[in-house]
């Protein structure tokens, strides 16, 4: 994502006073924000190198050095009024920027990238072996630099994954012999339960409690419908059921653990299947075709969520009877088509696959929970086409029509977003982290910002 400052003069006339001393003193607020981070940061490493210095002083080794630091750690945590726990994780994670990652602190330090880059490569570089740290590093900032943190986790995932000795499927065998459930108690009675799972079980589980969910919701609609809104349920006395989504799944998932079937199925305790039973979770996977066939043990990727074995993919294609065929522009490395028999529902699908998530800047929506929006909207003349066709949130979706937001498309599925204040920000294509790619030894044209090579049309 990138900003420019085009348009501001033919704007400036909108931004009252008030505004424009507010967003200057937003601004400097930024920049004190970031020299704070920088000298906080250099100052936890500081502590935890002054530590480590004096244990090696006194001839200390393991466990001593440990209780070196946690006492630094105990006392910073005093000076800052937070626990020694915490402080002393900040300290780790301090030196392990500075002294392990020293390129990404430095584009950190230039405004580069921001804090929030640097959590994420360092999350996702853990688990890389030393002798490939510094190319990740290099590579992991120039995907940084082209988008918000929330966003570059699954690309980073990807590189970390190419770059590592190992193969995919043998270090998800590791980790999936570490799954487990985790109860962490909370307040108010209440308790956190967690899941350590293979990605595409977890994302099925998700997808099919949503589906649940929305049963629910549905059946309560057309119940409201018929005996009108706020009425007892049946005329039970019952209160009407007003569960959020959120509610509904966290309820759905409690009665398929415990009851073994949903007690919101009103066909559960009888013999014959019930509509809530019969859903089953959907789960969009891409994948190469060697990698299907087995010629190789890249990994695949569950849109929207994370990268899964070669193993789990190949299971997955045995288990249904058609699968889409994407082609991939072998320059821009985006979607360009899709086989199908559907016109309609093909145009959905490549936008699908095109879009990954709300192409509003920033936000990681999924596409399946977002809307199709004309970009030039249908009663101005504009056509349904992928070129005039975007995937949005409802909350980007009415933000575009109810605010000063403007999005232009400019081609390759680039879009263009201008603010109220006037600034540009290009929203570029997701490239995929699972797709077909020419054998080159240089980087195709324009490859770090995802749009067409110079001098030649857009592929859409």
């Amino acid at each position: 994502m990138t900003a420019s400052d085009g348009g501001s003069e033919a704007r400036r006339d909108e931004v009252t006073p008030s505004q424009a001393l507010a967003f200057a003193r937003y601004a400097e607020a930024l920049d004190l924000s970031h020299a704070a981070d920088i000298a906080r940061t250099r100052a936890l490493a500081d502590l935890g190198h002054a530590a480590l210095h004096d244990a090696r002083r006194d001839g200390v080794r393991g466990m001593a050095s440990d209780m070196e630091l946690r006492s630094v750690a105990a006392e910073a945590a005093g000076m800052a009024r937070l626990t020694d726990r915490r402080l002393q994780g900040e300290i780790d994670h301090a030196m392990t920027v500075i002294d392990d990652y020293p390129a990404v602190f430095e584009a950190w330090v230039q405004r580069r990238i921001e804090r929030g880059h640097v959590n994420v490569v360092v999350r996702v570089g853990a688990g890389l072996p030393n002798e490939v740290r510094d190319s990740f590093a290099e590579a992991a900032i120039a995907v940084c630099e082209r988008d918000v943190p929330s966003r570059v986790r699954g690309a980073l995932d990807a590189l970390a994954a190419r770059l590592h000795p190992q193969t995919f499927t043998d270090r998800h065998k590791t980790a999936a012999a570490e799954r487990c459930v985790r109860v962490f108690h909370g307040s108010d009675g209440m308790s956190n339960l967690v899941a350590n799972l293979p990605t595409v079980i977890a994302a099925g589980m998700l997808d099919r409690l949503t589906q649940m969910g929305q049963s629910v919701k549905d059946a309560r609609a057309e119940g409201d419908g018929a005996e009108g809104a706020g009425a007892d349920a049946a005329g039970s006395g019952k209160p009407a059921d007003t569960r959020t989504m959120d509610q509904l799944r966290a309820d759905i998932l409690g009665d398929l653990v415990l009851g073994g079937a949903p007690v919101v199925d009103p066909t559960y305790g009888i013999d014959r299947a019930g509509g809530l039973g019969a859903i089953r979770a959907r789960v969009q996977v891409a994948v190469t075709a060697e990698t299907l066939m087995g010629r190789d043990e890249n990994p695949a990727e569950a849109v929207g969520g994370a990268l899964i074995d070669a193993d789990t993919a190949r299971e997955l294609a045995g288990q249904v009877s058609e699968w889409d065929r994407l082609f991939i522009d072998p320059v821009t490395r985006t979607p360009v088509e899709i086989d199908t028999y559907r016109p309609t529902a093909s145009m959905k699908k490549l936008l699908m696959a095109r879009d990954q998530h709300c192409r509003f800047p920033g936000c990681r929506r999924a596409a399946i929970r977002c809307e199709l929006d004309h970009t030039i909207d249908h009663a101005l003349g504009g056509h349904t086409h992928i070129f005039n066709l975007a995937h949005l949130c409802q909350r980007h979706h009415s933000m575009k029509q109810f605010t000063k937001w403007e999005v232009r498309q400019v081609g390759g599925g680039v879009l263009e977003w201008t603010s109220p204040l006037g600034r540009v920000y290009r929203e570029d294509v997701p490239i995929p982290a699972v797709c077909f790619t020419i054998a080159t030894t240089d980087p195709p044209p324009d490859a770090t910002r995802g749009g067409p090579p110079p001098d030649e049309p857009p592929p859409f």
